[in-house]
């Protein structure tokens, strides 16, 4: 094959190579409801809220201790680092595979020295000359031929007898082996594949740092909420040991009976109990929150108690359309492994047509290192190929239906995601359209029901009510409290789920 008709086979190679075998990618619709639930216990969206998706998340947290103790856990959390890990091994495996698009070119090199003349004219691609007869003759060619009789050696390399001389030869070339020129877009289509895993890994990672700082803040929250819990119930404890030892006193100059004496000791014993408890579940939090974080957090950026100061900003969201669902890094995880499984079909596809590939190299060889690049010196060598699948026992097929289910499993996946991100959404909008009202109702509550046991303590000792009046109030209040503690956090994570579950915490 001369030089020009190896670029011709090339050039109709590439003109060939826009052919592809691969599904025409269409993003599944109706999955999911064109809107987001509004009306009814639904809140209906600010006309001037901006889009959730957009605030950052030093922006959406106000509290200075929990944006450090998120900005530590971006920087130490395991399962981040193992997202990050997954980035770069799916960039590296579809560089691998794009390697395959062009052909891998290397050049050597080569110095033969030998005696042998018959090596050396394998080496050199030459010829060798011999003679027979009874005189003396000469070898003619390109080389020196020597010989006993009265014959002519001819030949292309170097010729010699019985006599002994040291031959050297000098090469160097450079090519590509087993090119497969890709006429079906096989080899276009698994680097497509990749490149696709490769983006999916990176949604991944993108989700789960919006996870992580949703669950970092859930943790900081629970752990004030539980701090302030304590709190109460210590409080609590004091205001029971008080009655307790009242009671105790009236039973013994008999003024209060045995009944009521037990009675303040079942309610100081149960606010020790509590107290127990918390303790416990404060210790968890912290636990949880360091597994989190990836680190031990500071005492300093600990909460204290949850308290009724917002803690993230409270703006709903701009946009309620289901589309900005679509934007979602879980959603845009599926989708890109959706395009991944079709591309896939295109390679499975191609593997039943014919697979062309090339060997090619240019040189120069010489008998001296001085004449390598010399007039004449110049090699080629092209070897196209061509191979057929005839009979593979049904392997291709095989692989053909397999990406097919493949590709109808990431559909399916695909649609899940859309219909799990619209559930959570639609979940977090319920409750953020009644928790507003339920923390005024447990607040009010609260207050009646504290007012209500001092009035009552108040009437037990001036006798107009029993001790067991003034008890039972003590309990309602100290319940009272202590839902109102549970409101509030519910308020505080809702608002947290919410920025989570349309997407939040990008930046």
């Amino acid at each position: 094959m001369s030089g020009r008709s190896l670029l011709a086979a090339l050039a109709v190679a590439t003109a060939l190579s826009g052919c592809n075998l691969a599904p025409k990618y269409v993003r599944p619709v109706g999955v999911a409801p064109a809107a987001l639930p509004e009306g009814g216990i639904y809140p209906s969206a600010a006309t001037d809220a901006p889009d959730i998706t957009q605030i950052g998340w030093r922006d959406f947290f106000l509290d200075p201790r929990l944006q450090q103790v998120i900005e530590t856990g971006l920087a130490n959390n395991r399962n981040l680092r193992i997202a990050a890990g997954n980035v770069l091994q799916a960039r590296a495996q579809y560089r691998v595979q794009r390697a395959d698009l062009v052909p891998s070119t290397t050049i050597s090199g080569s110095g033969t020295y030998t005696n042998n003349a018959f090596g050396a004219a394998g080496t050199a691609g030459g010829g060798v000359g011999t003679g027979t007869g009874s005189g003396t003759g000469t070898g003619t060619g390109s080389g020196a031929g020597g010989g006993t009789g009265g014959g002519t050696g001819v030949g292309a390399g170097a010729g010699v007898g019985s006599s002994s001389s040291n031959l050297e030869f000098y090469s160097v070339n450079a090519g590509f082996s087993q090119f497969e020129l890709d006429l079906f877009g096989r080899v276009r289509n698994l680097s497509r594949a990749a490149l696709e895993q490769y983006f999916a890994s990176e949604e991944a990672q993108r989700s789960t740092r919006i996870s992580l700082i949703a669950e970092i803040a859930t943790a900081w929250l629970t752990m004030a909420s539980d701090q302030e819990q304590l709190r109460i119930s210590r409080e609590t404890l004091k205001t029971f040991e008080q009655s307790l030892e009242l009671t105790r006193a009236q039973f013994r100059i008999g003024v209060a009976s045995e009944l009521e004496a037990r009675q303040a000791e079942t309610n100081y014993q149960a606010a020790r109990n509590d107290i127990a408890t918390l303790q416990t579940q404060v210790a968890r939090d912290q636990n949880a929150l360091n597994l989190l974080v990836g680190t031990t957090v500071p005492a300093e950026q600990l909460p204290a108690a949850l308290g009724a100061t917002p803690v993230t900003r409270d703006a709903l969201p701009g946009d309620l359309s289901s589309e900005v669902l679509l934007r979602r890094p879980d959603v845009l995880q599926a989708e890109h492994q959706l395009i991944a499984e079709n591309a896939n079909i295109g390679a499975a596809r191609a593997a039943f047509f014919p697979r062309i590939s090339l060997t090619a190299t240019i040189g120069t060889i010489s008998t001296a290192l001085s004449g390598l690049f010399s007039g004449g010196s110049f090699t080629y060598n092209a070897a196209p190929a061509i191979g057929l699948p005839l009979f593979d026992g049904g392997r291709n097929a095989a692989n053909l239906d397999y990406a097919k289910a493949s590709q109808q499993v990431a559909v399916a996946t695909y649609e899940r995601a859309v219909q799990t991100a619209f559930r959570e959404v639609s979940d977090a909008l319920a409750q953020r359209g009644t928790i507003d009202e339920q923390v005024s109702a447990q607040t009010a509550r609260a207050e009646a029901a504290t007012v209500a046991a001092r009035l009552s303590e108040a009437r037990y000792r001036a006798g107009v009510d029993s001790f067991l009046v003034s008890l039972d109030a003590q309990r309602t209040a100290y319940a009272a409290q202590q839902q109102l503690v549970n409101t509030r956090l519910a308020r505080a994570s809702n608002l947290v789920e919410l920025y989570r579950s349309l997407g939040g915490g990008i930046r």
